[in-house]
């Protein structure tokens, strides 16, 4: 059995050597580029566990676990435009650094590529994982679509949110570790407490992200906090704050997320007083704790001994007590 370490340099090895070539060159070198920039490997890295725990084989897990960071850094592409962002991990996204039209395409030809790794299963695996796939793949666009709608709405609810995050981050690491345990031949079972641990896993990821976007260390977060609250964006914070807000606090609170002439640094301030005077932060601490005791339930749900349990128990925990 291998480390989580071991499993993640593995993974780089095979990712380094690994780049999409063809011509012509303008159509895939924007796809290196968006795949060099890095980021926390976290879904080819929980593949390659659950494919360890019921020992599988490595070498035939690995390209499963590439088409996977493949899938989930098209998906980067494309959102990137939609929110005509600038910057990803630090540097230009690819339409900034390429054009528009080629960050589509080079997005469109990541996706067919991600069949083409699939293809290294055995018949019945493949079928399998194509089905595993093809449902987060659709759920992760629905996901996009109702984060991209609720934009334009006045009012969220808390299930909404949950649902949205469940589908747009969440099933994606689902996916993860049940393509990694049907390549290892994995029971169904196991298969699904497994997908259940990575949905769980990644509904708490972002509400955690929401309270750091918010209250986190600036330095360790890596990014300016409060840009939640000057984007208005509809977080669980802010969903339970319009829920709970009665008298003046629900008018101060409509009032900043409506006037866009208040100075943000005062936005982020006075809106950050009222989550703590409201209590939205230990409630969404508390859900978060509820979604990672739930992933941790599911995972000792399996049916192998603590020991093969352990170096996932450790990853999870190490994603889901992060202060970045």
């Amino acid at each position: 059995m291998f480390s989580l370490s071991q499993l993640a340099n593995t993974y780089q090895q095979f990712h380094d050597t690994s780049g999409i070539k063809g011509a012509p060159i303008e159509l895939y070198a924007p796809v290196n580029y968006i795949m060099s920039l890095g980021g926390k490997r976290a879904r080819p890295v929980l593949c390659l566990a659950a494919n360890d725990m019921f020992n599988g084989d490595l070498q035939q897990a690995l390209p499963l676990a590439y088409a996977i960071e493949l899938f989930h850094n098209f998906t980067l592409v494309h959102d990137d435009i939609m929110d005509q962002a600038p910057l990803r991990r630090g540097q230009h996204t690819v339409h900034k650094e390429y054009g528009t039209a080629r960050a589509i395409l080079s997005g469109d030809v990541m996706m067919i590529h991600v069949y083409e790794y699939f293809k290294h299963l055995p018949d019945a695996a493949y079928r399998q994982v194509i089905s595993v796939f093809n449902k987060a793949a659709i759920e992760v666009c629905e996901g996009q679509q109702m984060d991209m709608n609720f934009e334009d709405r006045q009012t969220v609810s808390l299930n909404e949110y949950l649902q949205m995050i469940s589908y747009k981050t969440a099933v994606l690491l689902g996916a993860s570790l049940q393509i990694g345990a049907i390549a290892a031949g994995a029971s169904l079972t196991d298969q699904q407490l497994l997908y259940k641990v990575g949905v769980d896993t990644g509904v708490a990821f972002q509400i955690q992200d929401d309270i750091l976007d918010s209250f986190g260390d600036e330095a360790s977060f890596g990014k300016s906090i409060g840009g939640d609250i000057r984007q208005n964006k509809k977080t669980c914070l802010l969903i339970r704050a319009l829920e709970l807000a009665t008298g003046d606090d629900k008018a101060q609170l409509e009032s900043y997320i409506t006037n866009n002439d208040i100075d943000p640094e005062e936005k982020v301030a006075a809106v950050k007083q009222l989550y703590l005077k409201l209590k939205v932060v230990d409630a969404a601490e508390a859900m978060r704790l509820e979604y990672h005791k739930g992933a941790l339930d599911a995972l000792h749900s399996l049916s192998l001994s603590a020991d093969k349990i352990e170096p996932l128990e450790n990853y999870i925990n190490s994603l889901l007590q992060r202060q970045v």
